[in-house]
């Protein structure tokens, strides 16, 4: 992002050069140029490939929904334990991804007692519900967590007298591969940035084989139901984006073009007024005055700030050791700092607060960091009482007024 505002601004500089007369009554117009857009300053999510993996292990119980259910026996008989092992990543505080593997194995009665194993593997897109609605909050204690996911599941060592699905001949099948569709919902509990306890529950649609016994309904469904742990590794941590953050960088760019653009028209009439006083009379040498120019840094008068923040910026730090160097070069000259705040957002009073925070932000840097005496700054608040700038978001602004 910032090297392609370092071009545009090369380009900006190149096209006034370009633009600059080479003749000394040619007449120079200069056009202030503004590079910014609508960009809606809220902070973005994102994850690198390194952060917000997690393990998690569980175990709980299974019950099949298949022919004939409950309609003999003891209901006891078809809840089994089941025991939970996956792992996955959340890339965003909203969406995750994880592999999650089941393995125990299910009772059923069509007619007389069955039962097989099972192990069963998925995987399963996650949406933090809590996070999209009310915001992100890596510190929320409790979450729901609706999940979908497709998987594959192998089931073998059947023990049932009335399966009817045949290999090949009269030789009943004794396993079966299947791809079963699942949903479910997680209740996630944080216990720290490291570790949750979560229950949640599962369940995953069938053909009408996966018990090998085909009749009735066409659907079989299996319920799943654990808790367990879930250890987040390293931690809890998404990095944060803030447009804002870049339309600031654009803008100070955007304020350097402008005086460059100023500075060079300048130069361009102090020569055409030059070239107008040549040839030069010749003075007699001893009437010859030599006077030394002592130029110092410009005065760079203004540092701005995101939305809701007083914290200087690396881009807007650049301005703030300017005026450092002005006042080094400068010791008579003493400086008030002037904090505003746009009216957007917060009442009078808040941006009253935050335009002070921001003043003072800026005089700490000059006293703490380039060592200005702070007998030579003061300070002064105007919130959002004084706009200098039609634009709102303009007026999240330190000006220096040189006394």
């Amino acid at each position: 992002m910032k090297k392609t505002v370092m071009m545009i601004a090369v380009i900006a500089i190149g096209s006034v050069i370009a633009a600059v007369p080479a003749k000394a009554q040619e007449t120079i117009v200069v056009e202030e140029t503004t590079i910014f857009g609508e960009i809606d300053c809220q902070d973005r999510y994102y994850s690198t490939w390194r952060d917000n993996w997690f393990i998690q292990m569980g175990a709980g119980i299974n019950v099949p929904f298949v022919e004939n259910y409950l309609t003999t026996g003891d209901p006891n008989y078809q809840i089994t334990a089941t025991y939970n092992l996956g792992f996955g990543k959340w890339m965003s505080p909203y969406l995750g991804w994880r592999m999650t593997m089941y393995y125990g194995s299910m009772h059923w009665d069509n007619g007389a007692y069955s039962k097989a194993k099972m192990a069963n593997a998925n995987f399963d897109i996650m949406w933090d519900m809590f996070n999209s609605t009310a915001g992100a909050n890596p510190k929320r204690v409790f979450s729901i967590i609706p999940f979908v996911g497709v998987g594959g599941t192998f089931t073998w060592d059947f023990d049932a007298p009335y399966s009817n699905i045949y290999k090949s001949g009269e030789e009943l099948k004794q396993n079966a591969w299947l791809l079963p569709v699942s949903a479910g919902l997680q209740l996630r509990f944080r216990l720290c940035s490291y570790a949750d306890f979560f229950l949640e529950g599962r369940a995953s649609l069938y053909g009408d084989n996966f018990n090998l016994c085909a009749y009735g309904n066409p659907i079989d469904v299996d319920i799943t139901a654990i808790g367990g742990f879930s250890f987040n590794i390293g931690g809890s941590n998404f990095k944060t984006y803030n447009p804002c953050n870049d339309l600031t960088y654009i803008r100070s760019l955007n304020n350097r073009i402008n005086t460059l653009r100023n500075d060079l028209a300048a130069t361009a009439t102090a020569l055409a007024a030059a070239e107008a006083q040549l040839p030069c009379p010749e003075v007699e040498e001893e009437e010859v005055i030599i006077e030394q120019i002592v130029e110092t840094s410009p005065l760079m008068s203004t540092v701005r700030f995101a939305i809701n923040s007083a914290h200087i910026s690396p881009e807007e730090m650049i301005n703030v050791y300017n005026v450092a160097e002005y006042l080094k070069a400068n010791p008579d000259v003493n400086v008030e700092i002037v904090g505003y705040a746009d009216k957007a957002t917060g009442t009078a009073d808040y941006n009253k607060t935050l335009s002070h925070q921001r003043a003072q932000s800026v005089h700490d840097a000059l006293t703490k960091t380039y060592g200005i005496a702070a007998n030579r700054l003061s300070l002064r608040a105007e919130g959002s009482a004084t706009q200098p700038y039609d634009v709102n978001d303009w007026n999240r602004i330190v000006i220096f007024v040189a006394e």
